[in-house]
């Protein structure tokens, strides 16, 4: 009797010491909603509860939540869990998990209910900012799963894209129906890295769109993950200006290019003027040598204006480069075979200064070869009509701050000034009845389909250095859009 007793005593305190010490709201409510009992935690947060229903304590009003979860756990008689938002007792609102359960007596009828409760103000508050930060942030925020489906994304990613509605990120930023090549989600998948890829998409109204994605696991270390959330800035705007540049540089190289060509042929018109002169007063005076005299003139000009012309409808057609991966050192040693036996007929010592460890690159290679063909060429003229003793060219290739650049350096005779200013702008040449001044232009044209540039380095009696420059970033976005324009 005694040691039933003792554990009575025991229960007792046990029970009294969890319903105080316990770090939840307890109280409890009979069938009128009447609070009867509550624990020292659930006045502190609620402040003073006797002779009161709950809903007058919780939510600090007259009459019963609709619905109500007390009334519903003593008709049902099984416990609920529910989500609430109510009024501290400083009457500042509050939000609560809120754990209902019944307490029956010994013929199973629920006489009371047991509510424990406990603050999530604070988590709910940076739920609200985490929310918030989600959807303004001015970037691209998706969260995909491994099947590439997006399960969420913030507000600038669907206005922009459109509703992900459980469509994957290729269908509705690439309008693909297979996952890109270049996906560094399905990298970050595959080997639980960050990535980082520049990306070229499509809006809901199919205009071009330009980003730069962050793909990172959503998972604590190295825990096993089964979703990537993607992070990308838009650089539409800057791509547009690029281009915008691009274009601005083919238009000055065609208003240049037109310039030229007027003046090539006010020229080309007075020397046929002139020889039509000398032939007209040659049949006048019947004088044979001016007339032979005005028709070599005559004859000359007309095989210069054909060259010109065939030069100029080929220098003027359109075309977009045929980029493909190509090995740039390839390149140079083929123009070397083709070149070294005419170059060492003149006199020429041609040479090779290539870098091993250069990657291939998107090039068009037969526009590189016409470029270089005609630099190599020039190269060689120009070391020819030095008075060096031994006329030399280099072919090189080299690598410098993201841009590959092929060089053919010449000991020849450079350029002064004058003519180093004329060299891209007009129809010039060095090489008097030989040449039509394309060259060069049909070079530099070419060169800026690359999205590249030409530049010289020049002395006059010590030789020239013509050098392309083609940045790696402008070779992949080329190559980017003509393969996604393909596909």
């Amino acid at each position: 009797m005694t040691e039933l007793l003792e554990n009575t005593q025991l229960n007792g305190m046990l029970q009294q010491a969890l319903f105080e010490q316990v770090p939840y709201n307890i109280a409890v409510i009979d069938r009128d909603l009447n609070l009867v009992l509550a624990n020292n935690h659930f006045r502190e947060y609620f402040g003073d509860w006797r002779h009161k229903r709950c809903f007058q304590v919780y939510k600090s009003c007259e009459n019963p939540c609709e619905p109500c979860h007390a009334r519903k756990v003593f008709e049902t008689g099984v416990a609920k869990v529910s989500d609430e938002t109510g009024v501290d007792r400083n009457g500042r609102t509050c939000h609560y998990i809120v754990h209902t359960a019944p307490l029956k007596d010994e013929n199973g009828v629920v006489q009371f209910i047991l509510e424990m409760s406990r603050d999530i103000t604070e988590t709910k508050q940076f739920q609200r900012e985490y929310d918030i930060l989600f959807d303004r942030v001015p970037c691209y925020i998706s969260v995909l799963d491994r099947q590439f489906n997006v399960i969420r994304a913030n507000e600038k990613y669907r206005s922009t894209f459109g509703e992900p509605a459980g469509r994957t990120c290729y269908a509705i930023r690439k309008h693909r129906d297979t996952p890109c090549r270049n996906c560094p989600a399905m990298e970050t998948f595959v080997d639980g890295r960050e990535h980082v890829e520049e990306m070229h998409g499509y809006d809901v109204h199919g205009k071009d769109v330009y980003y730069v994605v962050h793909t990172s696991p959503l998972a604590r270390s190295d825990q096993p993950f089964q979703h990537v959330i993607e992070i990308a800035t838009d650089i539409t705007y800057l791509k547009n200006l690029e281009n915008q540049k691009l274009e601005a540089e083919r238009l000055a190289a065609v208003g240049q290019t037109v310039a030229g060509l007027a003046h090539t042929i006010k020229n080309l018109l007075m020397g046929l003027e002139g020889g039509m002169y000398m032939v007209d007063s040659g049949l006048k005076k019947n004088n044979q040598e001016r007339i032979e005299r005005g028709w070599d003139s005559l004859r000359r000009n007309f095989d210069k204006t054909t060259q010109l012309v065939r030069g100029f409808l080929n220098f003027s057609k359109g075309r977009l480069p045929d980029l493909k991966p190509t090995d740039p050192n390839e390149i140079m040693r083929q123009l070397y075979e083709l070149y070294k036996d005419t170059s060492h007929q003149q006199g020429v010592d041609l040479a090779l200064d290539l870098d091993e460890e250069i990657a291939p690159a998107p090039l068009d290679p037969d526009g590189m070869e016409a470029c270089l063909t005609n630099l190599i060429s020039n190269g060689i003229d120009a070391a020819v009509m030095s008075d060096n003793e031994q006329g030399r060219v280099i072919l090189r290739t080299r690598e410098e701050d993201g841009a590959l650049l092929f060089e053919v350096q010449d000991n020849g005779i450079g350029m002064d000034s004058e003519v180093k200013q004329k060299v891209f702008t007009t129809f010039f040449t060095t090489k008097g009845g030989k040449g039509t001044g394309l060259g060069l232009l049909t070079t530099r044209k070419i060169v800026q389909e690359h999205g590249g540039r030409i530049s010289m380095d020049t002395e006059e009696g010590v030789g020239s250095t013509f050098r392309i420059t083609l940045p790696r970033a402008r070779l992949e976005m080329l190559y980017k859009q003509t393969t996604e324009k393909e596909e």
